[in-house]
């Protein structure tokens, strides 16, 4: 069985809907461990609840990013990650974290990149008046949220909505492609080759995987 980490920042529902596809959508992977930087991140309380190591370390115990890094780098590393996902977490990451785990760290984002990286990305699809919004699941480099896209799933933006409403619409399919891209990876079919997602031996386009 696969070793999954995930790292969060809050409430950890992406991270639910991880540990619920594990031996479902998720064939071969587990959760092994949880890590937040910050201790009363919910998230710690939905991976406890199902016996997976959480843990939180502080950042202003650290001096600087890059030690806060180190430390969070060991602790993950005592698991032996096969894939390290990102679900929430809200730090900017190190040049040395990202090169450490670079080709087995995925991130999601709540927007149909390239547009709008960076936070607040449901307010901006509705004062830019799109029809389309979305979310992304991309390989993590050191360009945020630049890496290269695996999967991209659409959703409507209606005249009334509100961020909440749209989030809430995002998220709904959020779920379902963050274990499907996970369960492509540990199955060997997912790999990142000179700055592409590559999925069964194809070259993804720009906005990932598609089908007609």
């Amino acid at each position: 069985m696969k070793k999954i980490v995930v790292l969060i920042s809050g409430n950890g529902s992406n991270l639910q809907a991880i540990m619920d596809a594990c031996g479902n959508t998720i064939k071969n992977g587990q959760v092994s461990a949880v890590f937040s930087n910050k201790a009363d991140a919910y998230g710690l309380e939905r991976a406890r609840a199902q016996d997976i190591d959480a843990h939180s370390l502080e950042p202003k115990d650290f001096d600087s990013r890059e030690d806060f890094d180190r430390a969070l780098m060991e602790q993950i590393d005592n698991y032996q990650p096969d894939i390290v996902v990102l679900a929430g977490y809200m730090r900017i990451l190190s040049s040395e974290f990202v090169s450490h785990y670079l080709g087995r760290m995925v991130n999601i984002h709540p927007s149909l990149l390239p547009k709008y990286s960076g936070l607040n990305t449901h307010q901006r699809a509705i004062d830019a008046g799109d029809e389309v919004h979305g979310t992304s699941v991309h390989f993590v480099t050191e360009e945020l949220d630049g890496g290269p896209v695996i999967l991209q799933a659409q959703v409507p933006v209606y005249e009334d909505d509100d961020a909440e409403a749209l989030n809430d619409r995002v998220q709904s399919q959020e779920y379902r492609i963050y274990p499907l891209t996970i369960n492509w990876f540990l199955q060997d079919r997912l790999v990142m080759e000179n700055g592409n997602a590559v999925l069964d031996g194809a070259i993804l386009g720009p906005q990932g995987y598609a089908t007609d």
